[in-house]
């Protein structure tokens, strides 16, 4: 009996010493979650306090334009003062250009034109993106068609939009679809390649994680492959577009009748017909204005907001 007091003794004992040791362990392991979970309110603590007002965003991303433009304004006069010219024709000045657009907006048409310009861009860039879709996915997912068509589709983005201009006259003639086919050429392979290379960044492990939960055939695509490939797919989408207006102004600018109506393309060759320099360089900034306002509008804030949901930028 004494033997077994002193056994359930002695067991008691190194019960007791174990949970000795046991308790500052965990003791220990509290610590060190406390301690992530404050270093973790830090970083978000210091991620909100370093966030910059909107007022400062506003500036940083508005005035290196302006001063951008005023530095090529200022160099433009300085041309002007200059007397830089072409034979008779003299460098027309700013005011010069604006005073030409201001007074041929009625006249040449310049309003429904910027307005037939954008429609027809809108119309075709849409098409584009419809079909440019749907070439990169199937040639990004079926083997053969890989071998077989993305070669194609980096040729075609290397081609010069303008070289379609006479075939399509040729086919279509002075029509609306020579217009349409010159833009949907121009654009298509570059939303496809951007869609394309896209997906190929997605890692694979994220279609099986996507299959073990449910998602497969067309779920797949939606769920799983779409959002993983958007950064390049819209960085395509965005090249499309540049190259979509590059191919309508090249089209307006050849293909041209007057049952296609007015685009902006219609009036630079109208400035080269009769000489008018300040108003070829005003359909120029025109056509820029447009150009970098669809990107500034559409693509940057939609780029932004990818990279902010990807914790890649603050602002």
């Amino acid at each position: 009996m004494a033997e077994e007091t002193a056994t359930v003794t002695a067991t008691t004992a190194a019960l007791d010493e174990t949970a000795a040791r046991i308790e500052p362990a965990a003791d220990d392991g509290h610590d060190k979650l406390a301690k992530l979970e404050a270093g973790l309110d830090a970083l978000d603590a210091a991620a909100a306090k370093d966030r910059r007002p909107w007022w400062r965003i506003l500036v940083a991303r508005v005035l290196p334009p302006v001063i951008a433009l005023a530095v090529i304004v200022a160099i433009w006069d300085l041309l002007v003062a200059l007397h830089v010219h072409s034979g008779e024709i003299m460098l027309p000045g700013p005011g010069d250009v604006w005073d030409a657009v201001r007074t041929n907006w009625g006249p040449s048409r310049i309003g429904a034109a910027v307005w037939d310009s954008v429609y027809r861009a809108a119309i075709g860039f849409a098409a584009s993106v419809a079909i440019g879709t749907v070439i990169g996915l199937l040639v990004a997912r079926i083997a053969p068609l890989r071998a077989a068509i993305q070669p194609l589709l980096s040729g075609l983005q290397n081609l010069p939009s303008v070289a379609w201009v006479p075939i399509g006259i040729i086919w279509f003639g002075v029509t609306s679809a020579t217009i349409y086919t010159v833009v949907l050429l121009g654009a298509v392979p570059s939303i496809a390649i951007g869609l394309i290379d896209g997906l190929d960044r997605v890692p694979p492990i994220y279609l099986r994680v996507g299959r073990n939960l449910g998602a497969r055939g067309l779920d797949s695509v939606r769920f799983v492959l779409f959002p993983a490939a958007l950064p390049g797919y819209v960085s395509g989408m965005k090249q499309g577009w540049a190259f979509a207006w590059r191919s309508l102004m090249a089209a307006e600018l050849i293909a041209i009748s007057p049952s296609l109506g007015p685009g902006v393309g219609q009036v630079m060759k109208f400035a080269q017909d009769n000489l008018d320099l300040s108003l070829a360089i005003g359909s120029i900034i025109i056509i820029l204005i447009i150009g970098i306002g669809i990107n500034q509008v559409f693509f940057a804030p939609l780029e932004r907001r990818l990279l902010r949901t990807r914790g890649l930028s603050r602002s």
